[in-house]
């Protein structure tokens, strides 16, 4: 008899070497503030320089113990993270709860042949903590995210084979494996920049930036030359041609800012999908990413249409799967599938990634609108606080003699917010399509959701006064993807339960009573406001 193997206890690694020439120039910048405050407080007592160097001495011990107090373990089962040197912290995962795998290349650690790799494990994304392994060489990122996704052929979707061959040719990643390729950048659509507005938060961004920067140096921006000229210009233009020229000029930045950050975050933008079973995503151009999401671990996708860029036919898309963070400034990126770019072309990519039944349906059929007290609900919540703004400028006008241009501006918005109203309500509709759900709302940023009725593991109805006397009900499905929840908004309670027993059978049945003898319509047991999870 052949004596068993002994085990082999897997050793615990350090980060790449090379990340001690990353830590120290990261820390620095991030610490810049604080060290332009001890500049400034010790050149008070005419030791500047020395403060100044203490500091950076401190910033550059603390970057390099974090370093050596960083060290990782992967075995066949777990995966583990160990961080910390007074306060000592580890995170450990099961390696089957591998849902995503994100990796990134900053300017730097391109430089220097490096990768950060975030992997994701389902962890709500409102945690700051994951495993994220900070420095490894770019070959063997690319390899550990391979091996974590695809050490077994993952199953197929309940009712969602993997697709056959459409035709798309295919294409080799960085591990030799081929994968069809969805979706690659089409520089005409950097056409769509400037109607995303991501220059506005650009421009806000950097003006913020510059304000901290002169308060911490304590330096009046109004004695600066460019400063001073430009306020000498603003006083002797008049004021029309002066509004005129800033809103060229205020066009043109935004314009200019909005492309340049299209570029930086998706140019090289491709989306494929791997044969094992994973989507990947890879964009950027000063900082490239590559995020792998598990086609088993999609609940849907969701289609944006901001009110800009939808008046110029575009779109973006995000995925709705589970792992994934959503909402939070650049952890947002990991859930897109699509840049903004042509509707219809968003359309045909959402098709192939759901890759199910009847998807034509599903991503762009008719839903159902709906009813005429949902738009009435639409128009008074839009146009009851702009009336209330209306009448107290026209009463200030009318007994305070204020400016009569407040009045007539607050009549000009009360129009807009009616159209706004009317919008919201030509926006709201519904459908269930096969095995997906489609929801619609939204008027400043319309969406269109389409989540797998496998992915529902609850509902939530709500009823408020207000829809009580109206005779309307919100109803929002819950699932561990995306967003968490996804609302049908001001349906009519019979309307309600027949899309939320159609998608999931027998879930809300131990919930609805029915009214004997007036009418045999099934009501929640539980009401203004009733709940059901399940799974």
């Amino acid at each position: 008899m052949t004596p068993p193997l002994p085990l082999v206890e897997v050793p615990w690694r350090r980060l790449s070497p090379r990340m001690l020439l990353i830590h120290p120039v990261r820390e620095v910048i991030r610490f810049i503030p604080a060290l332009l405050g001890v500049f400034l407080a010790g050149r008070s007592s005419g030791q500047g320089h020395w403060w100044s160097l203490a500091g950076l001495a401190v910033v550059l011990v603390v970057s390099v113990m974090r370093w050596v107090s960083t060290r990782f373990q992967i075995t066949e089962d777990q995966i583990s993270l160990r961080t910390g040197l007074v306060r000592r912290r580890t995170i450990a995962a099961p390696a089957d709860r591998v849902r995503t795998v994100d990796v990134t290349e900053h300017p730097l650690h391109r430089v220097l042949g490096l990768a950060k790799v975030s992997i994701g494990t389902g962890t709500s994304d409102r945690k700051r903590e994951g495993l994220v392994l900070d420095g490894l060489p770019t070959a063997e990122a690319r390899a550990l995210r391979v091996e974590l996704l695809h050490r077994g052929q993952p199953a197929a979707r309940p009712g969602q084979p993997h697709p056959p061959a459409t035709g798309i040719p295919a294409a080799t990643n960085h591990a030799g494996v081929d994968e069809v390729e969805l979706l690659k950048l089409d520089p005409s659509w950097v056409r769509f920049a400037p109607f995303t507005l991501s220059g506005v938060v650009t421009a806000v961004a950097v003006a913020g930036f510059a304000w901290n920067i002169l308060n911490q140096a304590q330096v009046n921006a109004g004695q600066l030359g460019p400063v001073q000229s430009a306020s000498r210009y603003l006083r002797d233009t008049p004021l029309w041609l002066l509004v005129v020229q800033l809103g060229i000029g205020v066009l043109l930045i935004i314009t200019v800012l909005s492309i340049v950050g299209y570029l930086l975050a998706f140019w090289g933008f491709r989306l494929s999908r791997h044969p094992g079973g994973t989507l990947q995503i890879t964009r950027g151009l000063i900082t490239t990413r590559a995020t792998s999401i598990e086609d088993r671990r999609l609940r849907g996708a969701s289609l944006s249409e901001p009110i800009l860029l939808r008046a110029v036919g575009g779109a973006r898309m995000t995925a709705i799967a589970t792992g994934l963070r959503v909402g939070r400034g650049s952890e947002r990126g990991g859930t897109v599938l699509a840049p903004p770019a042509p509707k219809r072309r968003i359309q045909q990519v959402a098709a192939q990634v759901l890759h199910g039944p009847d998807m034509a349906r599903v991503v762009s059929g008719e839903l159902r609108q709906h009813g005429r007290n949902a738009r009435r609900r639409r128009l008074i919540r839009a146009v009851a606080p702009c009336s209330v703004i209306a009448l107290a400028f026209a009463a200030l006008w009318w007994w305070a003699e204020w400016s009569g241009w407040l009045a007539l501006a607050s009549l000009v918005l009360l129009a807009v917010s009616a159209v706004l109203g009317l919008d919201r309500y030509r926006s709201l509709g519904h459908a269930l399509h096969g095995d997906y759900l489609v929801t619609r709302y939204g008027s400043l940023d319309r969406r269109r959701a389409m989540i797998d009725t496998d992915g529902i593991i609850g509902w939530n109805l709500r009823e408020t006064i207000f829809q009580r006397r109206l005779g309307l009900i919100s109803v929002a499905a819950t699932t561990a993807a995306g967003r968490q929840s996804y609302g049908l908004t001001d349906l009519e309670p019979d309307e309600a339960i027949r899309v939320a027993r159609a998608a999931t059978p027998g879930l809300l049945d131990p919930f609805l009573v029915v009214a004997e003898p007036v009418s045999r319509r099934p009501f929640l047991a539980r009401s203004p406001r009733a709940s059901s999870s399940s799974r």
